[in-house]
């Protein structure tokens, strides 16, 4: 059975998210105003399959760049750890 250039993807993709884990990658952007919804839930899938926490879009470059207005990004998606958990201990 032929293959197509979605499947191919998929493996790079997930081929690259266990090298990020496997080099200590702790989280991923899931929500930026480049995303469509359907990859917020792709990414959020990614996070909680390979346990790194998730972050949102922090910055903005220009109107024409981004499919939201500045300061409108959608929360985090289903049962994230938000990445600035990961600095708590930081902050205490």
């Amino acid at each position: 059975r032929s293959r197509g250039l979605g499947d191919v993807y998929k493996r790079q993709e997930y081929a690259l998210f266990s090298e990020f884990k496997a080099h200590g990658g702790q989280a991923v952007e899931v929500v930026t105003g480049s995303h469509t919804a359907a990859e917020y839930v792709k990414y959020a899938d990614m996070a909680l399959e390979f346990d790194l926490a998730a972050s949102r879009g922090s910055d903005f470059h220009s109107p024409d760049e981004s499919r939201t207005d500045l300061g409108t990004l959608p929360y985090l998606p289903g049962k994230l750890t938000p990445v600035w958990d990961l600095l708590t201990h930081r902050i205490q």
